[in-house]
C-alpha cells in the first residue's frame, strides 16, 4: 500500500509540472496562471493601499512609467509575432513607484509592477533601471512565483490545489504567495530564487530591455554596483537577487545574444 501510495503521489506530482512557454523546461505548476493573475490584482491593489506611491508626474514616478511602456510594449509585440500571446494572456501591464528606502523592485502576474525608490541611486539612469525591470518582469514572465508557490504547497500543504488552499488555509496561502514574490516581507521570510531561476530572469531580462532599445551591457556595471552597495550587509534587493562574480560571468556569457536583439531595435 506504501508503495501504490508513492507511485500515486510521484504520478501526480509529474503530472503537475508543464513545459514553460518562454524558457523551454519543465515546471512545477499546481497554480493556474489565471487565478495567480486575480490573486495578484487584489494583492497589488491593497500593497498600493498602504504604501506611498508618487504622483506620475514626479521626475523618478515618470521614469519607472517611462522604462514600463517601453518595455511592456516591446515584449507584447516580440511575442504576438512570434505567434505566443498566449505567455502574456491576461496581461494588463501597471507600473508604481513606491516612496521606500529598500533597494527594491518586483513584478506580479498580469504585469503588476512596484519599484521602490531606495533601488533608483542605484541603477543611476534610465537603461539601468530597465535592466532591472527586464530581470523581474522575466521571473514573471518565466511563471517562477508560480514554481516557487507550487513548490511551497507540496512542502507545506501536500500538494492541494490552489482552490481547496484558499478555502481551507487563505492566511497560509496569502502568505506563501506574498513570500514567493517576494512582496512585503523580511529578509528572512522570502523565498530565495533558484539559481535556475535566476539564470533564466538574467537572460531574459537582458533580452526584453534590449527589446525596448535600452542597451543590454549596462547590466553588468549596475550588478557590479548592486554588490558595492551590499557591503557587510546586504540591501533587500540582494537577498533575493544575489549578486557575484558568476552572475557577471554569465551576464557575459548571454550579451552577444541579447546584442542582437539591440541592434535590431536600434534600426
Amino acid at each position: 500500500m506504501k508503495k501504490v501510495f508513492i507511485f500515486l503521489f510521484i504520478a501526480g506530482f509529474l503530472g503537475s509540472c508543464s513545459l514553460n512557454p518562454v524558457t523551454g523546461r519543465k515546471q512545477l505548476s499546481l497554480v493556474p496562471e489565471s487565478q495567480l493573475q486575480v490573486m495578484a490584482l487584489d494583492q497589488y491593489r491593497s500593497f498600493l493601499s498602504e504604501n506611498k506611491v508618487l504622483s506620475p508626474s514626479a521626475s523618478s514616478a515618470a521614469m519607472v512609467d517611462r522604462v514600463g511602456a517601453r518595455i511592456s510594449s516591446a515584449i507584447t509585440n516580440y511575442y504576438n509575432s512570434q505567434g505566443k500571446s498566449d505567455v502574456i494572456e491576461g496581461y494588463n501591464w501597471e507600473f508604481n513607484t513606491v516612496e521606500s528606502p529598500e533597494a527594491n523592485a518586483w513584478c506580479m502576474p498580469g504585469g503588476k509592477v512596484v519599484v521602490y525608490t531606495g533601488l533608483l541611486p542605484i541603477t543611476q539612469n534610465e537603461t539601468a533601471l530597465a535592466i532591472v525591470v527586464g530581470h523581474e518582469i522575466a521571473h514573471a514572465i518565466a511563471r517562477h512565483g508560480s514554481e516557487r508557490m507550487s513548490q511551497s504547497m507540496v512542502q507545506q500543504m501536500g500538494g492541494v490545489a490552489l482552490q481547496v488552499a484558499v478555502a481551507q488555509q487563505p492566511e497560509q496561502t496569502q502568505s506563501l504567495f506574498l513570500q514567493a514574490y517576494g512582496i512585503g516581507s523580511t529578509v528572512g521570510a522570502v523565498l530565495p530564487w533558484s539559481r535556475q531561476q535566476e539564470t533564466e530572469a538574467d537572460k531574459y531580462g537582458l533580452i526584453f530591455a534590449a527589446l525596448a532599445g535600452y542597451n543590454p551591457q549596462e547590466a553588468v556595471p549596475f550588478w557590479q554596483r548592486m554588490a558595492e552597495a551590499g557591503g557587510s550587509s546586504a540591501p533587500e534587493f540582494l537577498s533575493t537577487h544575489p549578486s557575484n562574480e558568476t552572475r557577471i560571468r554569465k551576464l557575459k556569457q548571454f550579451m552577444p545574444e541579447a546584442m542582437k536583439y539591440y541592434a535590431k531595435s536600434s534600426k
